[in-house]
């Protein structure tokens, strides 16, 4: 064989080998993009879940309004006594003079409170033999403003959360389901009379 002819031979030869090794460097890199984008995609896929996991956790622990009864209530002044549907009522027919809103000690009427709630109020009462402690709760769970607290004789349930056609039976001051009551009706859409006075009223004494 010439020396030429050897000479392409080796060129040839190294050539093939050079081809060889940048192929096997080119899979060894396609292999580790692949590594990489492996991992992040498991990763997204592991953050994605630990996210969707707490979310639904979250959402499972929070305290759920689905026990509020709704009614439609019917609005008007009286001066009379009025005999209404629920006890505490939930709206309709009142006194021309709403309650102011605050803590009371004693009942407080029915026909002045809910002037109250026509004003975008929350009543939150509670059975006179509750105990002091389960008060005081009472006391700071409810906003300084739009909201009436105040025992009330002849309740089912040791605690009721009212709002104008709305109303929620509660176990207790500490039910959960009470922050979640006042956010969502004081003032709430369902509240004929949104922004209007809840002070400069009665504190409880004026006859309906």
């Amino acid at each position: 064989m010439s020396r030429s002819k050897r000479s392409r031979n080796n060129e040839s030869t190294r050539t093939e080998r050079l081809a060889q090794v940048r192929r096997a460097q080119a899979r060894q890199e396609r292999r580790r993009k692949i590594a990489i984008w492996g991992g992040t995609a498991t990763a997204l896929v592991l953050i994605a879940a630990v996210v969707a996991f707490s979310i639904i956790r979250e959402q499972a622990n929070q305290p759920t309004l689905a026990a509020v009864q709704t009614y439609q209530e019917q609005r008007g002044h009286v001066t009379t006594p009025v005999d209404y549907a629920q006890t505490p009522p939930a709206g309709g027919e009142h006194a021309p003079v709403w309650l102011n809103c605050g803590v009371y000690d004693q009942p407080v009427p029915n026909e002045n409170a809910v002037h109250a709630l026509e004003h975008g109020a929350v009543w939150i009462t509670y059975r006179p033999d509750l105990p002091q402690t389960q008060i005081q709760t009472l006391r700071k769970t409810i906003p300084d403003t739009y909201a009436v607290l105040s025992p009330y004789p002849g309740l089912d349930s040791p605690v009721v959360a009212s709002a104008w056609g709305k109303q929620l039976k509660l176990t207790g001051a500490d039910d959960p389901r009470l922050p979640a009551f006042i956010r969502a009706y004081r003032q709430g859409p369902q509240t004929p009379e949104p922004g209007a006075a809840c002070t400069g009223g009665t504190n409880g004494t004026t006859a309906p």
